[in-house]
């Protein structure tokens, strides 16, 4: 059976329901979006050393990791997954080189500005 992110979102707010002491993602969420920001950054670095030397299965089960904790970190944020595929539809519409252009160019802009 194909499980999914949409899927995935679900049960982690499911989770944040419950008490930490029973739920992982819950003491995550407890610790705050600076926590799970630093896990993010772990499984970040995990998933990239697994996929630079390690096996198949090793970048498979490392990349699960950081897809959950991804979730978890837009959770403690109040982002939903929803906005981050908007985003990403947004960006199919032009080229990867031309979108990245445009960001620089917006972030130019706002410090510029600020």
């Amino acid at each position: 059976m194909a499980f999914s992110l949409r899927q995935l979102e679900r049960r982690v707010a499911q989770r944040a329901k419950a008490r930490a002491k029973e739920s992982y993602t819950r003491a995550l969420l407890d610790k705050g979006v600076a926590h799970c920001g630093k896990k993010l950054r772990e499984e970040a670095g995990e998933t990239a050393r697994a996929a630079a030397s390690e096996s198949s299965k090793r970048v498979i089960a490392e990349s699960a990791d950081l897809l959950y904790h991804l979730l978890v970190l837009l959770k403690a944020r109040r982002v939903a997954l929803a906005d981050v595929e908007a985003e990403l539809g947004r960006r199919t519409a032009q080229s990867g080189h031309a979108e990245k252009a445009s960001r620089r160019k917006r972030r130019s802009a706002k410090q510029r500005r600020g």
